[in-house]
């Protein structure tokens, strides 16, 4: 997906306080943080980017920011992340959680929490949400089973669970809501189907994007 992205522009705007992320990722190279999802509503951004780090910004009004202590350096095998937003939480470190592998990210070079019951800076009814790209940042790599739970707060237990051997594996077909803006694609190789009921297609913004037989 180096050159590609996916996007889709919805009627109606997404649930911005609350809302789950869960996608598989494989990385070409481990330096440079490339983007997974991003989006704006005109007046600021947000968007996640995996690399060295796992790093999560909102700028430029209202500042929300996440970069990682713990370094990704594997490119051969798949990382399963979780993204959690439910700005409406008491407690600030409950307002946004993330998981990689079933590991809950606890350790951070920078942790700033969202304010309570604030809108996260992006508007799908008027903005695309971008999927593989953000600000000229394209993935380089690969991705698969791309989930977003519109208005639902999920852990990472609802997209994968260890196996026998303590290893960390996908769940296919959870059993989640996905809500009015939700999605679920890259189920079935390269499609941009949305597989969730929910009818939220996306297209190919740019690039093209390549089958592969390597999946998580």
């Amino acid at each position: 997906m180096a050159s590609t992205k996916l996007t889709r522009t919805f009627s109606t705007n997404s649930n911005r306080k609350k809302f789950t992320v869960s996608v598989w990722v494989k990385k070409s190279q481990f330096a440079s943080g490339k983007a997974i999802w991003g989006s704006d509503d005109g007046s600021g951004y947000v968007w996640l980017i995996f690399g060295n780090t796992l790093y999560f910004q909102q700028n430029p009004s209202s500042t929300i920011e996440f970069n990682s202590t713990a370094k990704y350096r594997d490119v051969n095998g798949w990382y399963h992340i979780v993204q959690q937003v439910d700005t409406a939480q008491a407690t600030a470190s409950d307002r946004m959680k993330f998981w990689i592998n079933g590991e809950q990210v606890t350790s951070w070079v920078t942790e700033t929490y969202p304010s309570q019951n604030s809108d996260l800076n992006f508007t799908t009814g008027s903005v695309p949400l971008s999927i593989g790209e953000y600000g000229g940042s394209y993935w380089d790599g690969s991705m698969s089973h791309f989930h977003w739970c519109d208005g639902y707060a999920y852990d990472a237990t609802a997209f994968g669970e260890y196996d026998a051997n303590g290893v960390w594996k996908i769940k296919t077909s959870p059993s989640v809501t996905y809500g009015t803006n939700g999605f679920f694609i890259l189920k079935d190789g390269n499609s941009v189907t949305d597989q969730s009921g929910e009818g939220n297609n996306f297209t190919v913004g740019g690039g093209t994007l390549t089958n592969t037989e390597d999946n998580p």
